[in-house]
């Protein structure tokens, strides 16, 4: 399985919580993750990730391009509705990428965790 996943600022933490959580599943997906996100699965959780730019300097797109060429089954995008992003119009093309190709995206813990958890029943019994 091929998961993009990208987190805010604001959301980061929860991203890295998340991961812990679901470390089985994503230890067998390849991973592919905007920069600063990327690096802090990596160090934290020791996973493998593909890094992308960051979200505000093209990373968003770019993960948008990997989406449309058929390149990714789920992502899981924590967006900070709170606070006001430059690149909004980058993030509204990644979701709406989502919605035109019919694949998975979630953009908050709750929705996650039900995908996650839906993923990770189909890993074979000793994963």
């Amino acid at each position: 399985m091929k998961l993009a996943l990208i987190a805010h600022d604001g959301k980061k933490d929860a991203m890295v919580a998340l991961a812990a959580q679901f470390l089985p599943l994503l230890r067998h997906c390849q991973i592919v993750a905007t920069g600063t996100t990327g690096s802090r699965l990596a160090a934290e959780h020791g996973l493998v990730v593909e890094r992308m730019l960051s979200g505000p300097l093209g990373g968003d797109l770019q993960i948008g391009a990997r989406l449309a060429g058929g390149e990714l089954d789920g992502v899981i995008f924590l967006r900070d509705p709170m606070t006001p992003q430059p690149h909004e119009p980058d993030i509204n093309a990644l979701v709406r990428a989502c919605d035109v190709h019919d694949v998975p995206c979630a953009t908050n813990v709750a929705t996650a965790r039900v995908l996650l958890s839906r993923w990770s029943e189909a890993l074979p019994p000793s994963a």
